[in-house]
């Protein structure tokens, strides 16, 4: 499917009732400008996967997932046009096709691209920056109805509009660069002690092109997920059997523990194409609704492994809200609004149950731990930072708060999110 249809009243998670006074899904860009024209107040919405109110208003919600389909390649620039609305999972398989890959996908597949993008979501990988650092250009319609193009390298604010939480408009298009299609083989492994994981951390960040450390934060529970790329030679020679004192799952695994793994891209360490190895999850399969919450910070991967020691001192008292945690990193970048902005980062990922009192409870148990760290949460997930402490953190909040104010001087885009998290009111 290319893109979603997101006229539903809830985020896929349910744990956000959008309180629009109108849904649209319009079927032109020209349809879509005469909406925002005359919208006094509207937000974007894509596959909503956010749990946060990031795309909820008391206006217009509007979703793109019914403007044309564009999937435009450039092979000379290594450059990919596609429609604001289309799914990762969809543009990775046509990229594929024609020989070429986008540098990290996401656990998720099925998140749409401008959403990914506008709030950083992300991979792993010590060099692979988030979703949003492969944008090279934008095409959106701002409060006046106005369709504009932004490009890298071309306007100077380009790093204020990629990931803008939604906040200048609705995007349209989005160009990202491409490289070379790529195979990938996954080997999971089971039994991780949190000594190793502390001592070893940046030598098993480092052991491959994407790891993921998955654990419930119990002394020896912790499972490294480890995406090796094969080489262009095709040479796919095994990978140790044991890796850091743990050995390789001889069956497929889920992250989360006990779970069937029938949905989980595949493992074994079979080669595989990028976009179906570096996900976790396959394409195939489609959530319908979400029985999870979701929160995520992000510290300087120099604080990685004392912000890490103190969540495992709190195991006991967030486990019962717990399905699992995911350690990632994420390379540094220079877009104003993403949590990598200027620090290479490592991101602690909590997959809660859908039980609000009590992530209420973990969320405020993890934030205390994670406080003297000054970390960043994901945009679109479950957090109660105070708002002066994530202000702190973005060196670039001033300028971005004046960009917003000559995008959309009405704030026709601005809701109550965003006024207590980055004071854009």
């Amino acid at each position: 499917m290319q893109g979603s249809d997101s006229l539903e009243g809830s985020n896929w998670a349910g744990n956000v009732v959008f309180g629009a006074i109108r849904r649209v899904a319009p079927c032109s860009v020209e349809g879509l400008q005469e909406i925002v024209a005359a919208c006094d107040r509207a937000r974007p919405v894509g596959t909503r996967h956010s749990f946060s109110p990031i795309a909820d208003t008391a206006g217009t919600l509007i979703s793109t997932a019914r403007l044309p389909a564009v999937l435009r390649i450039d092979a000379g620039a290594r450059e990919v046009t596609v429609s604001a609305g289309t799914r990762y999972g969809y543009l990775a398989g046509e990229l594929h096709a024609r020989g070429w890959a986008l540098p990290n996908l996401g656990s998720l597949p099925h998140i749409s691209v401008a959403g990914g993008c506008a709030t950083a979501t992300h991979g792993s990988g010590d060099r692979n920056g988030n979703l949003a650092t492969s944008v090279v250009a934008l095409d959106l319609v701002t409060a006046n109805g106005e369709l504009v193009t932004v490009r890298r390298d071309v306007d100077g604010d380009f790093a204020g509009h990629v990931v803008a939480l939604g906040a200048l408009g609705v995007v349209v298009t989005v160009t990202l660069a491409i490289v070379p299609t790529f195979h990938v083989r996954q080997h999971v492994y089971r039994g991780l002690t949190r000594v190793t994981l502390l001592e070893r951390l940046d030598e098993i960040f480092a052991a491959a092109y994407s790891v993921s450390v998955f654990t419930c934060w119990r002394p020896e529970s912790s499972r490294l997920w480890v995406k090796q790329r094969v080489e262009p030679t095709g040479e796919t020679t095994a990978a140790p059997v044991e890796n850091f004192g743990v050995r390789a799952l001889e069956q497929p695994d889920h992250p989360v523990p006990g779970a069937d793994p029938v949905h989980t891209t595949g493992q074994l360490g079979v080669p595989g194409p990028w976009h179906e190895r570096l996900p976790h999850f396959r394409m195939g399969f489609t959530p319908s609704s979400g029985d999870e919450l979701q929160s995520e910070y992000f510290v300087s991967r120099d604080d990685a492994r004392a912000a890490i020691e103190r969540i495992f001192h709190i195991g006991d008292q967030i486990r019962p809200a717990l399905q699992v945690s995911e350690l990632r990193t994420i390379a540094a970048d220079d877009l104003w609004l993403s949590p990598a902005y200027g620090r290479d980062a490592v991101s602690l990922h909590f997959t809660w149950r859908p039980d609000e009192a009590a992530v209420a409870r973990a969320v405020a148990a993890v934030e205390r731990q994670l406080a003297p760290f000054q970390p960043r949460p994901h945009w679109g997930k479950v957090f109660a930072l105070p708002a002066a402490s994530i202000r702190a953190t973005y060196p670039r909040l001033g300028d971005f708060l004046a960009l917003a104010d000559r995008r959309d001087p009405t704030g026709v885009f601005r809701n109550t999110f965003l006024a207590s998290t980055v004071g854009l009111r």
